[in-house]
């Protein structure tokens, strides 16, 4: 488990050193536990989260791809509330496989651009 985690560390360090997120393109950041999915849209120049959106509310039952991808259009519906339509994928240090690419194509056929 250790190793897995450290590796994921190491990548996300790569990925972070060169993604930033402004006001006008902020940086779309996934996290996965074990039974959820959360997005935050981030504005790294002041430090200040813009949006986010997570599958904590969803009661109905769904596998975690299906999760993934209702967090993915509603991340792209608050997203485009708040005035953003374009972000920078920030896929902090996970695979881009599976819930993570589910959420991320869900959100660019909602209407986001990345």
């Amino acid at each position: 488990m250790t190793g897995n985690f450290n590796r994921r560390l190491r990548i996300k360090a790569h990925i972070r050193h060169r993604v930033t997120g402004t006001a006008q393109r902020p940086r779309m950041t996934v996290f996965r536990s074990n039974t959820q999915i959360y997005v935050q849209l981030i504005d790294d120049v002041t430090g200040v989260t813009l949006a986010s959106a997570s599958s904590l509310g969803d009661k109905e039952k769904a596998t975690k791809k299906e999760q993934a991808a209702k967090v993915g259009t509603l991340v792209a519906k608050v997203a485009k509330e708040a005035g953003i339509t374009e972000v920078v994928f920030d896929r902090n240090g996970y695979l881009y496989h599976g819930r993570v690419k589910q959420l991320a194509d869900a959100a660019r056929e909602a209407g986001l651009k990345f």
